[in-house]
Protein backbone atom coordinates (compact mmCIF):
# COMPACT_ATOMS: atom_id res chain seq x y z
CA UNK A 1 0.00 0.00 0.00
CA UNK A 2 1.19 3.66 -1.06
CA UNK A 3 1.51 6.47 1.61
CA UNK A 4 1.02 9.35 0.04
CA UNK A 5 3.74 12.33 1.33
CA UNK A 6 3.11 14.66 4.26
CA UNK A 7 2.44 18.19 3.64
CA UNK A 8 3.23 20.87 5.02
CA UNK A 9 2.91 24.17 4.59
CA UNK A 10 5.17 27.45 5.69
CA UNK A 11 4.64 30.96 4.98
CA UNK A 12 7.13 33.40 5.34
CA UNK A 13 6.57 36.88 6.45
CA UNK A 14 9.05 39.08 4.59
CA UNK A 15 9.28 42.62 6.44
CA UNK A 16 11.63 45.61 4.03
CA UNK A 17 14.90 45.28 4.70
CA UNK A 18 15.07 41.75 6.17
CA UNK A 19 18.08 39.77 6.31
CA UNK A 20 18.75 37.89 3.48
CA UNK A 21 20.94 35.47 5.54
CA UNK A 22 18.03 34.96 7.94
CA UNK A 23 15.52 33.48 5.46
CA UNK A 24 17.75 31.94 2.64
CA UNK A 25 18.99 29.77 5.01
CA UNK A 26 16.61 28.39 7.25
CA UNK A 27 14.59 27.62 4.12
CA UNK A 28 17.07 26.03 1.99
CA UNK A 29 18.08 24.14 5.43
CA UNK A 30 14.22 23.07 5.76
CA UNK A 31 13.27 22.88 2.12
CA UNK A 32 16.35 20.34 1.25
CA UNK A 33 13.85 17.44 3.25
CA UNK A 34 11.30 17.90 0.92
CA UNK A 35 9.95 15.86 -1.81
CA UNK A 36 10.76 17.88 -4.68
CA UNK A 37 14.36 17.96 -3.43
CA UNK A 38 15.10 14.40 -2.05
CA UNK A 39 13.66 12.73 -5.65
CA UNK A 40 16.51 14.32 -7.26
CA UNK A 41 18.66 12.36 -5.10
CA UNK A 42 19.52 8.53 -5.98
CA UNK A 43 17.65 7.42 -2.57
CA UNK A 44 15.31 4.55 -2.29
CA UNK A 45 11.84 4.71 -2.91
CA UNK A 46 11.21 3.76 0.98
CA UNK A 47 13.19 6.88 1.86
CA UNK A 48 11.66 9.37 -0.31
CA UNK A 49 8.26 7.86 0.92
CA UNK A 50 9.37 9.75 4.35
CA UNK A 51 9.79 13.25 2.44
CA UNK A 52 7.14 15.55 3.11
CA UNK A 53 6.01 17.75 0.29
CA UNK A 54 6.37 21.69 1.78
CA UNK A 55 4.39 24.19 0.18
CA UNK A 56 5.95 27.92 1.05
CA UNK A 57 3.88 30.95 1.14
CA UNK A 58 5.75 34.37 1.08
CA UNK A 59 3.55 37.00 2.44
CA UNK A 60 4.55 40.66 2.56
CA UNK A 61 4.33 42.43 6.23
CA UNK A 62 2.60 45.09 3.62
CA UNK A 63 0.10 43.33 2.81
CA UNK A 64 0.28 43.80 -0.73
CA UNK A 65 2.03 41.81 -3.61
CA UNK A 66 5.08 44.64 -4.43
CA UNK A 67 8.59 43.14 -3.98
CA UNK A 68 10.18 43.21 -0.87
CA UNK A 69 13.72 44.73 -0.57
CA UNK A 70 16.15 42.23 1.76
CA UNK A 71 19.52 43.33 2.96
CA UNK A 72 21.01 42.18 -0.07
CA UNK A 73 20.07 39.89 -3.01
CA UNK A 74 17.17 40.19 -5.22
CA UNK A 75 14.04 41.45 -4.54
CA UNK A 76 11.21 39.15 -3.10
CA UNK A 77 8.54 38.91 -4.66
CA UNK A 78 5.50 37.54 -2.30
CA UNK A 79 2.95 34.83 -3.62
CA UNK A 80 0.05 36.02 -1.61
CA UNK A 81 -1.31 38.53 0.52
CA UNK A 82 -3.06 38.50 4.39
CA UNK A 83 -6.47 37.98 3.80
CA UNK A 84 -5.81 35.27 0.83
CA UNK A 85 -3.19 33.36 2.74
CA UNK A 86 -4.02 29.78 3.15
CA UNK A 87 -4.08 27.74 6.29
CA UNK A 88 -0.36 27.37 7.56
CA UNK A 89 1.23 25.15 9.63
CA UNK A 90 4.48 27.62 10.26
CA UNK A 91 5.09 30.73 9.98
CA UNK A 92 8.92 31.76 9.87
CA UNK A 93 10.07 34.85 10.29
CA UNK A 94 13.43 36.23 9.01
CA UNK A 95 15.08 39.78 11.16
CA UNK A 96 14.33 43.13 9.83
CA UNK A 97 15.55 46.25 11.76
CA UNK A 98 14.76 45.61 15.61
CA UNK A 99 12.91 48.75 15.90
CA UNK A 100 10.50 48.43 13.38
CA UNK A 101 6.82 49.17 13.58
CA UNK A 102 4.25 46.49 12.49
CA UNK A 103 1.33 47.77 10.61
CA UNK A 104 -2.29 47.12 12.42
CA UNK A 105 -2.66 44.62 9.45
CA UNK A 106 0.03 42.70 10.11
CA UNK A 107 0.32 42.49 14.12
CA UNK A 108 -3.59 41.27 13.38
CA UNK A 109 -2.12 38.53 11.21
CA UNK A 110 0.00 37.17 13.59
CA UNK A 111 -2.10 37.25 16.37
CA UNK A 112 -5.57 35.34 14.26
CA UNK A 113 -2.70 32.93 12.38
CA UNK A 114 -0.91 32.23 16.18
CA UNK A 115 -3.62 30.00 17.83
CA UNK A 116 -3.89 27.69 14.32
CA UNK A 117 -0.14 27.29 13.92
CA UNK A 118 1.73 24.12 15.03
CA UNK A 119 4.95 26.48 15.25
CA UNK A 120 6.65 30.06 15.10
CA UNK A 121 9.90 30.24 13.95
CA UNK A 122 11.98 33.78 14.32
CA UNK A 123 15.20 34.11 13.26
CA UNK A 124 17.47 36.81 14.54
CA UNK A 125 15.74 40.13 14.70
CA UNK A 126 12.42 38.41 13.95
CA UNK A 127 11.47 38.20 17.22
CA UNK A 128 12.30 41.40 18.46
CA UNK A 129 10.23 42.76 15.52
CA UNK A 130 7.31 40.25 16.40
CA UNK A 131 7.41 41.09 20.68
CA UNK A 132 5.60 44.39 19.95
CA UNK A 133 2.55 41.69 18.65
CA UNK A 134 2.23 40.11 22.06
CA UNK A 135 2.75 36.68 21.12
CA UNK A 136 5.97 36.33 22.80
CA UNK A 137 4.70 37.80 26.03
CA UNK A 138 5.81 35.14 28.97
CA UNK A 139 8.08 32.98 26.69
CA UNK A 140 11.91 32.46 26.27
CA UNK A 141 13.24 33.78 23.19
CA UNK A 142 16.52 33.80 21.51
CA UNK A 143 17.51 36.97 19.30
CA UNK A 144 20.35 38.53 17.75
CA UNK A 145 22.90 39.66 21.00
CA UNK A 146 24.26 42.83 19.30
CA UNK A 147 20.56 44.30 18.58
CA UNK A 148 19.75 43.15 22.27
CA UNK A 149 22.08 44.80 24.16
CA UNK A 150 21.46 48.18 22.76
CA UNK A 151 18.11 47.95 23.29
CA UNK A 152 18.89 47.15 26.78
CA UNK A 153 21.31 49.72 27.40
CA UNK A 154 18.93 52.15 25.39
CA UNK A 155 16.06 51.48 27.70
CA UNK A 156 14.07 49.99 24.89
CA UNK A 157 13.93 46.17 25.81
CA UNK A 158 10.36 44.72 25.75
CA UNK A 159 10.62 43.22 29.35
CA UNK A 160 7.45 40.82 28.98
CA UNK A 161 9.63 38.60 26.77
CA UNK A 162 12.14 36.32 28.78
CA UNK A 163 14.90 36.94 26.42
CA UNK A 164 17.71 34.23 26.36
CA UNK A 165 21.37 35.72 26.52
CA UNK A 166 23.49 32.35 26.31
CA UNK A 167 21.86 30.35 23.61
CA UNK A 168 22.06 29.97 19.62
CA UNK A 169 18.36 29.12 19.39
CA UNK A 170 15.50 28.34 22.11
CA UNK A 171 12.38 25.99 21.61
CA UNK A 172 9.92 27.20 24.21
CA UNK A 173 6.84 25.25 23.42
CA UNK A 174 5.80 26.20 19.93
CA UNK A 175 7.92 29.20 19.77
CA UNK A 176 11.57 28.16 18.18
CA UNK A 177 13.77 31.28 18.29
CA UNK A 178 17.16 31.56 16.59
CA UNK A 179 19.54 34.11 17.76
CA UNK A 180 22.14 36.52 15.35
CA UNK A 181 21.90 35.87 11.85
CA UNK A 182 23.56 31.92 10.82
CA UNK A 183 21.88 30.27 14.46
CA UNK A 184 19.32 30.54 11.98
CA UNK A 185 20.66 27.26 10.31
CA UNK A 186 21.19 25.49 13.17
CA UNK A 187 17.32 26.15 14.36
CA UNK A 188 16.41 25.20 10.82
CA UNK A 189 18.71 21.90 11.51
CA UNK A 190 16.98 21.27 14.72
CA UNK A 191 13.77 21.98 14.00
CA UNK A 192 14.67 19.44 10.72
CA UNK A 193 15.49 16.43 13.05
CA UNK A 194 12.33 17.03 15.22
CA UNK A 195 9.76 16.99 12.67
CA UNK A 196 11.62 14.76 9.49
CA UNK A 197 12.45 11.30 9.40
CA UNK A 198 16.25 10.32 11.10
CA UNK A 199 17.54 9.03 7.98
CA UNK A 200 16.18 12.15 6.18
CA UNK A 201 17.82 14.26 8.68
CA UNK A 202 21.02 12.07 7.95
CA UNK A 203 20.75 12.55 3.98
CA UNK A 204 20.15 16.15 4.18
CA UNK A 205 23.00 16.61 6.35
CA UNK A 206 25.49 14.45 4.22
CA UNK A 207 24.16 16.41 1.20
CA UNK A 208 24.64 19.94 2.65
CA UNK A 209 28.35 18.90 4.56
CA UNK A 210 26.59 20.57 7.10
CA UNK A 211 27.21 19.35 10.85
CA UNK A 212 24.63 21.77 12.88
CA UNK A 213 25.74 23.67 16.28
CA UNK A 214 23.97 23.04 19.41
CA UNK A 215 22.01 25.46 21.58
CA UNK A 216 25.01 25.42 24.28
CA UNK A 217 27.74 26.44 24.56
CA UNK A 218 26.90 29.39 22.23
CA UNK A 219 30.79 30.76 21.40
CA UNK A 220 28.52 34.61 21.56
CA UNK A 221 27.21 34.73 24.77
CA UNK A 222 29.60 37.09 25.66
CA UNK A 223 28.57 39.76 24.08
CA UNK A 224 25.94 39.68 26.77
CA UNK A 225 28.11 39.86 29.66
CA UNK A 226 26.41 42.37 32.40
CA UNK A 227 23.57 43.27 30.43
CA UNK A 228 20.73 43.30 32.43
CA UNK A 229 17.71 41.92 30.16
CA UNK A 230 14.47 41.45 33.15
Amino acid sequence: MTTSPQVIDIGVLLIPGYQWLDASGPIDYINNHSHDMVKTVAVPETLLAKAPIINWHYISSEGNLDQIPASSGPPHGPTTTFVDCPAIDYLLIPGPSPVVKLSAECTSFINTRFPTLKGLLTICTGSLAIAQTGVLDGVQSATNKMALKKLALAGLLNKKVKWVADKRFVVDGKIWSAAGITSGVDLAAEFSRVHFDPELVELVKTIMEYIPNPAQPDPFAYLLDGVSLD
